[in-house]
């Protein structure tokens, strides 16, 4: 029978399950080697195991052991819990460590620091900096780089830039987790800056860091540094990069971003591997850049080589649905939606009303909203957008009062629904009103668009002087959307006067447009202003415009 140590300590590293480990673990106790340090560490340095070990056996070992636990039992411990289902009680397990009078190592910060990282308790981690600051360990780069990690998830930039300024000992970890953090708190100009004194310094990039760069150029519409960063992987190796999912994803996804469609479909097409992450990338580009049949194309490959979709994906299809006005399509994204995710999740469901709503379907639109037991501020101010939209101005004002009860406080784009409303439904007074709570009750400060929604409400009304007097009162230079909505108003209301200057404001935006004469043509006529009819008509002429068709997607 073996019964020595260094016999135990190898059968421990051929355990293949917890099953052989506990086996092993009942002989250990029969042989009395249960009782020494070396054996038992590497019992629980097995059991800390995320993939085949067991916790809670980890912590009986622990707790049975019947001298005092050494550091290197405590930092196993500790490690096991960072990474396992509960990790705030690592924390609490760190400070037991310490009543029991066992200092922490090199070893065992960075497992504490992960732990605070998945918790994102900046207070826990502040403390344990000051003891690795205290302990002399501020220079280990295992340690400073988890302390950065630590302080980027808590959302502590400020903390991480001072702290990385101080480090000595930067190694690719450190540098990547910084442009990381930076990439992921929307500072993508910040994260291509570092990178580039990266370079600097002489460090090597990795995949990783390539990965989160690649995305802060996505993010900052950087191409031109993208195009470097790829030009620079393909010195490495293109055979490489087209092998490499998370690489080429990244590629496609900062080309598609950056409005490089063309050569985002290129890479895509010649990945030998693609994921979900490399189909919504281009889906979602597609849709963003205006060209839902190609978005919609493309889902269909995507079936065809039986890649269910996901959230992503369908939030993206329900977009192109939306903006290409297909409602017997959008009926059977919803259908998928059924089957794959289910009822209840707002950000589909908030997709979903935005679609049956572009494509004329508002009680289906309602149907859906009323379904929702969690409603958020986007739920509500796209319903209230839907009915505006439908001429439904008045049932939109009586939601946004709904919503105001039920204690959501409204965004920016709730108020251009609510005015869109207010607009379309005559409610001028209303409008007002709302218009002026936006900066007196919510400390939102009205934007173009919201200017916009006034001036097409006062001049659908007839209140054109109305509507003359907030444009000049912009903080803004006013757009052509608002000189045209003043336009239209004219013609309405037979203001030829007014309509002259406004068409003189137009044309300067838009000198080739033909709309603006068409208008200023119709309302010299409606005048009985038969020389400038003329006129209008001549100058179109000689300018070579043309009045444009009317269509319809329908």
């Amino acid at each position: 029978m073996v019964t020595t140590k260094p016999a135990v300590l190898s059968l421990i590293e051929e355990c293949r399950s917890m099953r052989e480990l506990k086996q092993l673990h009942g002989f250990m106790v029969a042989t009395a080697l249960v009782r020494d340090a070396v054996p038992l560490s590497r019992l629980i340095d097995f059991c800390v195991d995320p993939l085949r070990g067991d916790l809670a056996h980890a912590h009986a070992l622990f707790a049975r052991f019947p001298a005092a636990p050494t550091t290197y039992m405590w930092n196993s411990m500790i490690r096991g819990l960072s990474v396992g289902p509960e990790p705030a009680t690592t924390l609490a397990f760190y400070r037991d460590m310490l009543r029991r009078g066992r200092s922490p190592d090199h070893f065992t910060f960075p497992f504490a620091f992960k732990a605070c990282s998945r918790v994102r308790d900046r207070a826990s981690g502040c403390c344990l900096h000051g003891r690795v600051v205290r302990a002399g360990y501020e220079a280990d780069v295992y340690v400073s780089s988890t302390l950065i990690h630590m302080y980027v998830s808590c959302g502590s930039m400020p903390a991480v830039a001072a702290l990385f300024e101080r480090t000595v000992n930067r190694n690719i970890v450190t540098w990547t987790t910084i442009i990381a953090g930076y990439a992921d708190h929307d500072q993508a100009g910040e994260a291509i800056r570092l990178f580039g004194e990266m370079e600097l310094e002489g460090v090597e990039p990795n995949e990783i860091t390539m990965v989160h760069v690649l995305g802060a150029c996505a993010q900052s519409r950087d191409l031109e540094t993208g195009r470097r960063i790829h030009a620079r992987l393909r010195r490495a190796g293109a055979d490489s990069i087209q092998r490499n999912v998370v690489l080429a994803t990244a590629l496609v996804d900062m080309y598609a971003r950056c409005g490089s469609l063309k050569t985002a479909r290129d890479l895509f097409d010649k990945m030998t591997m693609k994921n979900e992450v490399s189909w919504n990338s281009m889906i979602s580009a597609y849709n963003q850049y205006d060209r839902p049949n190609e978005a919609l194309q493309l889902f269909k490959e995507m079936q065809s080589v039986s890649l269910k979709p996901d959230k992503v994906t369908l939030l993206s299809l329900l977009g192109a649905c939306a903006d290409k006005g297909s409602l017997q399509l959008g009926q059977a994204i919803h259908a998928c939606v059924e089957k794959t995710i289910g009822r209840g999740d707002v950000a589909i469901s908030t997709s979903l009303m935005d679609m049956y709503a572009k494509t004329g379907d508002a009680q289906s639109a309602l149907r859906i909203f009323t379904s929702l037991e969690d409603r958020d501020v986007m739920a509500w101010t796209s319903m209230i957008i839907a009915l505006a939209v439908h001429g439904h101005g008045k049932e939109a004002i009586e939601l946004f009062v709904k919503m105001q009860q039920d204690g959501i406080v409204p965004d920016h784009i709730t108020f251009i629904g609510v005015l869109t409303a207010c607009s379309h439904a005559g409610l001028v007074e209303e409008g007002h009103k709302y218009f002026d709570s936006m900066e007196k009750i919510y400390n939102i400060e009205p934007t173009i668009e919201h200017y916009g929604c006034m001036v097409d409400m006062l001049s659908r009304a007839g209140r054109m002087a109305e509507a003359e007097k907030i444009v000049e009162s912009m903080p803004v230079q006013p757009s052509s959307r608002i000189w045209s909505s003043m336009l239209r108003g004219c013609e309405i209301h037979g203001d030829a006067a007014l309509a002259e200057r406004i068409g003189n404001q137009l044309s300067l935006f838009n000198p080739q447009g033909s709309g603006t004469s068409v208008l200023m043509s119709n309302i010299y006529a409606e005048a009985g202003r038969w020389q400038e009819v003329e006129k209008a008509r001549e100058l179109m002429w000689k300018k070579g415009l043309r009045k444009t068709h009317g269509s319809s997607s329908i």
